[in-house]
C-alpha cells in the first residue's frame, strides 16, 4: 500500500488535478485522496495544500515528492531485476524523443522488442527541456535528443548520429534540377516549416541568420507528417533532418539536396547517470548501436544522390 500512495502522490503533483489523477492511477478520487492522507498520517506531515481544488503541495510536501519519485524509480528497478532472475526482462521501457526523431524512433523500438519481447514500450514526443526534466523526475528511463546541449552534465550520453539538413522538394524540376543549394537560394522558396517554439525550427533559424537572409516561411507546423503532406500536396518546400529521408522514401517521390554550408547536430541517447541503472534501460542501451543509424542515413543520402 505504501508503494501505491507514493504513486498517488507523484501523479497527483504531476497531473495537477484530483480527478485527473484519480484517473490515471486507476482509482476512484475519493481513493485516491484517502491514500494519500494515510501517507500524511504515517509520515506525520502534511503534504496537501487543502482546499476546495488541487493548490500545490506544502514545503514539506514537495520534499517528499522528491523522494517519492525516487522510491518508485528504485522499486521499479528492483522489479525488472527480479524479471531477470525469472529468465526475461519485463516491464515498460519509458522513451522521450524530440519530435523530429520520432519518424525514426521505430528503429529504436524495433530492436529492443526484438531482443525483449516481453518490455512495453511507451515513446513520447516531447521537447528537449521537457525529456530533461522527466529525467531528472524518474519519469521518463532513456531520452532521445540533441547532445550539444549544456544542460546535459551529469547525465549519460551515447551518440548515435550527426543530423544534417536538406532542403526537400516535391521533385527536380521545381529546383531546376540543382544538386546543392545555399541558404539564401533556399531563403526565396515558399517554405513549410516546423514551428518556431522547436529546437529544429530555432537550428534553421540560426543558419539563415547566419547567411544574413529571411526565408519565405509561408506554412508552420508543429507535426512532421503535416510538414510532409504540404511538400506532397502543396507544392511547398521545407528543410528537414536527413534521418527523415527513411520516412519520406526520397529514392521514389521527393527530392532532397544539401544545403551550404553544411548544418548539422550531434544526436543520441541520454539517461540519469546514477546507481542502479535500471535493468530495462541498462538493455536497452547496451543494444541501440548495434543500429548503426549514421551508416543507415548516410546511405539513404547517397541513394537520393544517384537518383539525381
Amino acid at each position: 500500500m505504501f508503494i501505491r500512495q507514493l504513486d498517488y502522490l507523484v501523479t497527483l503533483a504531476r497531473e495537477k488535478h484530483f480527478a485527473r489523477a484519480a484517473e490515471a492511477c486507476h482509482v476512484s478520487q475519493p481513493a485516491l485522496s484517502t491514500g494519500i492522507r494515510n501517507l500524511e498520517e504515517e509520515l506525520g506531515v502534511g503534504i496537501i495544500q487543502r482546499g476546495q481544488r488541487f493548490i500545490g503541495l506544502t514545503p514539506e510536501g514537495e520534499r517528499i515528492l522528491d523522494w517519492a519519485r525516487q522510491t518508485l524509480a528504485a522499486w521499479e528497478g528492483m522489479r525488472q531485476e527480479a524479471s531477470i532472475a525469472r529468465t526475461h526482462l519485463s516491464g515498460t521501457l519509458r522513451l522521450g524523443a524530440i519530435p523530429t526523431t520520432m519518424p525514426i524512433v521505430s528503429l529504436l523500438t524495433g530492436l529492443y522488442r526484438a531482443a525483449h519481447a516481453d518490455v512495453r514500450q511507451l515513446v513520447l514526443s516531447l521537447n528537449a527541456e521537457e525529456i530533461i526534466r522527466r529525467l531528472d523526475d524518474f519519469e521518463l528511463d532513456l531520452g532521445l535528443t540533441y547532445l550539444e546541449d549544456q544542460r546535459l552534465t551529469g547525465f549519460r550520453v551515447q551518440p548515435l548520429y550527426r543530423e544534417r539538413y536538406m532542403l526537400i522538394a516535391r521533385d527536380a524540376a521545381s529546383i531546376a534540377n540543382c544538386t546543392d543549394m545555399t541558404w539564401a537560394q533556399a531563403a526565396e522558396l515558399p517554405l513549410c516549416l516546423l514551428t518556431p517554439n522547436m529546437q529544429n525550427r530555432r537550428i534553421i533559424d540560426g543558419a539563415f541568420r547566419a547567411a544574413k537572409v529571411q526565408p519565405n516561411v509561408v506554412v508552420e507546423t508543429d507535426s512532421v507528417f503535416a510538414l510532409y503532406s504540404h511538400l506532397r500536396l502543396a507544392g511547398l518546400f521545407s528543410i528537414v533532418p536527413h534521418s527523415l529521408l527513411c520516412l519520406f522514401e526520397l529514392r521514389e517521390e521527393l527530392e532532397a539536396v544539401p544545403l551550404t554550408p553544411e548544418l548539422n547536430r550531434s544526436i543520441g541517447l541520454i539517461a540519469r547517470d546514477h546507481e542502479p541503472v535500471s535493468p530495462m534501460a541498462a538493455a536497452a542501451w547496451d543494444i541501440t548501436p548495434a543500429l548503426d543509424l549514421e551508416g543507415r542515413f548516410n546511405a539513404a543520402i547517397a541513394a537520393t544522390a544517384v537518383k539525381s
